[in-house]
């Protein structure tokens, strides 16, 4: 038996625009039909909600909500990051969708340095990340699902290699767990091999680095990394209008 992992950092629903991105309306109709015609057996979610001003979270988060009503068929877990009166208008928030049912949930926060950058014409320092987890059954056996969301460095002006508390906190994460696992994100490593490298001493690989992943520049940014006890049997980057990241489709079997 084969399963499917779809990797998709879907952007709270708002779709690409060649000439103006960032005021591209939100189609969260348009992410739900992509994200179903992929018929993926796990789904991997980052920037599932729009933040609010202030760091405000909905106690029911809406674009999640309607993902739910939609996929019906699916066990899913969602989670926030901390909430944070510093968070920018940008995409927050990530959920697992599995067809099998999703155990042992866990949520791992992932603290950002004070790197100061400029927004708006004023000062600022990052948010924290989260790293979501969970334990599935496949084929009778415990699966450890992962989905994270980094810090995007590049994007702040400062050099990831000298951050990299939570790449390490990923890392060891990943040295903890003795299940099968499959860990895919938003990585937001600008250069890819470093964290290839990085995970690859934990014992996980990266099922393609050859293609972007990203719109707006060309960056492998998502990834679906895995242990030993799973082969990869084919993968695809699929375009999609839905949102400045591209699908990634990854296929699996247990190796023995």
């Amino acid at each position: 038996m084969s399963f499917k992992v779809l990797q998709f950092n879907m952007q709270f629903g708002q779709m690409w625009s060649e000439t103006d991105p960032d005021r591209a309306p939100v189609r969260l109709e348009m992410t739900i039909a992509e994200i179903k015609a992929q018929d993926a057996d796990i789904i991997m979610l980052q920037e599932v909600e729009h933040a609010e001003p202030g760091g405000t979270q909905a106690p029911i988060p809406p674009n999640y909500g309607r993902l739910k009503a939609e996929f019906t068929d699916y066990d899913s877990i969602f989670a926030f990051p901390p909430a944070d009166p510093r968070e920018l208008p940008f995409g927050i928030g990530q959920a697992i969708f599995c067809r099998w049912p999703l155990q042992d949930k866990s949520f791992l926060y992932l603290p950002s340095p004070p790197v100061e950058f400029e927004f708006g014409g004023e000062k600022k320092t990052p948010t924290d990340r989260l790293l979501l987890g969970a334990i599935t059954q496949i084929e009778g056996r415990e699966v450890r699902l992962l989905n994270a969301h980094l810090l995007a460095f590049f994007m702040l002006n400062a050099n990831a290699e000298r951050h990299q508390r939570q790449r390490e906190l990923v890392v060891a994460e990943l040295a903890q767990s003795d299940l099968p696992t499959v860990l895919a994100g938003d990585f937001n490593v600008s250069d890819h091999d470093s964290l290839v490298r990085q995970f690859g001493q934990a014992g996980y690989r990266t099922v393609q680095t050859a293609t972007p992943t990203w719109r707006r520049r060309p960056y492998v940014l998502d990834h679906v990394f895995h242990n030993a006890p799973f082969r990869s049997l084919r993968h695809e980057i699929r375009p999609t209008p839905a949102s400045d990241h591209h699908m990634l489709i990854a296929e699996f079997e247990f190796a023995s």
